[in-house]
């Protein structure tokens, strides 16, 4: 199976001016734990999680002024929608993330999460333990 096949094809975008406040509310009204930050005057794509605003609220900074873009990782690894779940797996395991932004010429069509890939693999998972007992 495919990143295109498991990815979640509604991105929340935000831009790096946007409060956390901001951003944990469009999140939670999505149901998504994460947002891509599209930055034009850095002409590049970040993101930002659930565990970027967790971290701040417990470092004691104030959510109504602390900014996207102060806590967006711009490091990112993006996968392709043509990568296999397990290529995607792979590189969450190695960098230590649960997100992936997958990019399609350099635009952003997707997310793809830990969920997202548990969700494709449960079922054969199930399916191959009834078949072995």
């Amino acid at each position: 199976m495919l990143v295109r096949d498991a990815m979640s094809t509604m991105v929340l975008t935000i831009g790096p001016d946007h409060t956390l406040r901001q951003a944990a509310r469009l999140m939670s009204a999505r149901h998504v734990g994460a947002a891509v930050v599209l930055d034009v005057d850095a002409d590049g794509i970040g993101i930002l999680t659930e565990r970027d605003i967790l971290n701040s609220l417990g470092a004691g900074q104030n959510p109504d002024f602390e900014t996207a873009g102060r806590h967006t990782t711009t490091d990112v690894v993006y996968a392709s929608p043509a990568w296999t779940l397990q290529d995607a797996a792979e590189a969450m395991a190695h960098g230590g993330f649960r997100h992936l932004i997958v990019l399609d010429e350099r635009e952003p069509v997707g997310i793809v999460s830990v969920r997202d890939i548990i969700r494709c693999w449960a079922p054969d998972r199930r399916r191959h333990s009834t078949l072995a007992g």
